[in-house]
């Protein structure tokens, strides 16, 4: 399951760029949710083609 992890990643991926940009904590959890959501897509899409080709 890459999903999971996915969107752990997206998450602090997204917390950091912010931290870096000097965002409060709105923005850093507005980075962090979409972060994580785009992570996320990507991780079910890494999946279902992982599955399909066994």
């Amino acid at each position: 399951m890459i999903f999971f992890p996915a969107i752990i990643a997206g998450f602090l991926i997204g917390w950091v760029r912010a931290a870096r940009r000097g965002g409060n904590r709105l923005d850093r959890l507005q980075y962090a949710g979409v972060h994580a959501i785009i992570f996320a897509i990507l991780g079910l899409f890494a999946t279902i083609i992982i599955q399909r080709m066994n």
